[in-house]
């Protein structure tokens, strides 16, 4: 492929990027440098990425006050809380490209600015359809510029700087989002549910004139045309998987289900199509299907997904279940984000010595323990050491997890696809995050209606119950409290009963987070070569595209 004119080489504040590096010998080991005034420009890409990292977290602890305030049902709750990932995730892939063609600075300076009137929609919004559409909206921003924030690091830093530089952005990333919560839920014990959109905009503003200020313009970009209609297949194919597992569990839906994953199918067998036959496709599948690549976007999608899965229904288990406030359902978390800063470096460290396979699987091990932890202790009325014992165990996994499965990525295509690489980075989270909040939301949902309905069969005063009570009852923990707080006399049976639903449905969740794990480490395990292995492959995909790129002809590199 082409470079954009105006490229790195001829940026003054770069001292060495990847291209150039490429320019070496095929022999010659890969430098290790990075950009002049590295440190501002990470920390401009850091700031950008934690406006990111922050609208999607905040949400999570509003929950149980927007059910109140809305009397919104449980898979209404779910589409707030899936509703930021999605418009992220089914955008990343379209616009990486549009940003590896069109520039990449750009596309940070849009997305940033598009999340200010995002947040003060979804803030501001009169009802739960307007949420949800602020939501999406926000996502959408996000995937304008948090893909561009790894594909930036990709084209600026090279060798063991760029996994320093990784491992930096994953933790940070990973704990502002951790911290978001935190901060929802100071603001939430002063003001209502829409106080937490407001968390980014002040940071959103710092981001935007950094990303300005400090960001080279042009890195390593491309001059091919972009494959639109791949791009709009890209689309359609992620929103009707996310939706079809969101609604899966929605009574009355089946419909709508089946028409959801017939759209994905045939999507999906499209957007194949289309990259198989464009000539310069939007998702390169020789370079998706080279092994390190594949392997590591599976690992990452399951890893990233089990930490949003289980702060989506932690935080509700937290206030519905042991009566946190949102501000003490807020500071719970921090034991998870503190691991992730602790460890991203020695994840770093770890995988330039001992390689990504070993990395990724201490990390699915402690995400086990985590969820073995939640599935196993946590219930009703048990004390914080337990509940703080599992966000720590899900932080250090996603702590040493989540720097080799982003370099993985970033380290087996060519650089002037960064937005690719990236693009794929952010499915991880995102795709993930959406894919394990609608899952667990969802076995949450039905687990909560089917543990509510027996308790209903077995209550003495069954005959008392009006099936429009029993509706409510059935429909989430916010509107069960709701009926509580309206016959006062049947409160406590009513609250204690939701609790328990409550708990047994999350069971439900944390044990498809566990068998998530497991398949995870059993895919890292037998398909990710080991490091010297690893290593070699590396070296034979940076031939083969050095090749690519200056014309000459050389056999690709075997995907095994």
């Amino acid at each position: 492929m082409n470079r954009r004119v105006g490229s790195t080489d001829s940026l003054p504040g770069v001292t060495s990027t990847p291209a150039a590096a490429s320019a070496q010998p095929a022999s010659a080991p890969e430098t290790s440098e990075g950009p002049q005034r590295a440190g501002l420009v990470l920390a401009s890409l850091i700031l950008v990425a934690a406006v990111a990292n922050l609208n999607l977290a905040v949400a999570n602890v509003a929950l149980p006050d927007i059910g109140k305030a809305f009397d919104a049902g449980q898979s209404e709750l779910d589409l707030i809380a899936v509703g930021y990932s999605l418009g992220l995730a089914t955008s990343v892939l379209y616009l990486g490209a549009l940003g590896d063609r069109y520039g990449r600075k750009l596309m940070l300076i849009l997305g940033t600015t598009l999340a200010i009137p995002a947040s003060l929609l979804a803030a501001l919004a009169p009802s739960i359809g307007v949420l949800i559409a602020a939501r999406l909206l926000g996502g959408l921003a996000a995937g304008m510029a948090f893909p561009t924030t790894l594909a930036l690091i990709t084209a600026l830093w090279s060798g063991a700087e760029r996994t320093k530089a990784i491992a930096l952005w994953s933790g940070l990333g990973g704990a502002i989002s951790a911290l978001g919560p935190l901060l929802a839920g100071a603001l939430l014990t002063q003001f209502d549910w829409g106080s937490v959109f407001f968390i980014t905009l002040p940071l959103a503003f710092v981001a935007l004139f950094m990303a300005w200020r400090f960001v080279p313009a042009h890195v390593n970009e491309t001059s091919d045309p972009v494959d639109n209609l791949g791009g709009i297949l890209s689309v359609v194919l992620v929103a009707a998987l996310v939706l079809s597992i969101n609604f899966a569990p929605v009574p009355n839906k089946g419909t709508l289900v089946l028409g959801l994953v017939a759209i994905t199918l045939a999507a999906a067998v499209g957007f194949i199509i289309r990259q198989r036959r464009a000539r310069v496709p939007l998702y390169d599948l020789n370079v998706a299907g080279r092994r390190i690549f594949w392997v590591a976007a599976l690992a990452g999608i399951i890893v990233f997904g089990s930490l949003m899965g289980a702060m989506f229904v932690g935080q509700q288990f937290l206030q519905n279940v042991l009566g946190y406030s949102t501000l003490d359902a807020g500071l719970a978390i921090i034991p998870a984000a503190l691991m992730m800063v602790l460890i991203a470096p020695r994840s770093a460290k770890l995988v330039n010595t001992h390689g990504s396979r070993v990395t990724l699987l201490i990390g699915y091990f402690f995400c086990l323990l985590g969820f073995l932890t939640m599935l196993l202790l946590w219930k009703d009325g048990i004390s914080y050491w337990k509940v703080g014992l599992g966000y720590a165990l899900i932080g250090a996994g996603v702590g040493f997890a989540g720097t080799p499965a982003s370099h993985s990525l970033t380290g087996s295509v060519p650089v002037n696809r960064a937005g690719m690489a990236s693009g794929t980075a952010d499915l991880q989270r995102d795709l993930g995050g959406a894919i394990m909040q609608s899952i667990l939301g969802a076995l949450l949902t039905a687990g909560y209606a089917a543990a509510v309905s027996t308790a209903i069969g077995n209550a003495p005063n069954k005959a008392r119950l009006t099936t429009a009570v029993e509706a409510e009852l059935q429909k989430s923990f916010a509107s069960a409290a709701d009926t509580a707080s309206r016959y006062p006399h049947y409160a406590s049976a009513i609250i204690e009963g939701a609790k328990n639903s409550f708990v047994q449905g999350s069971e439900r969740a944390y044990g498809a987070g566990i068998i998530a794990i497991l398949i995870g480490a059993a895919i890292v395990f037998s398909l990710f070569p080991k490091h010297e292995h690893e290593e070699q492959l590396l070296a034979e995909y940076h031939t083969t595209d050095v090749a690519s790129r200056d014309g000459d002809t050389v056999p690709s590199p075997s995907p095994a």
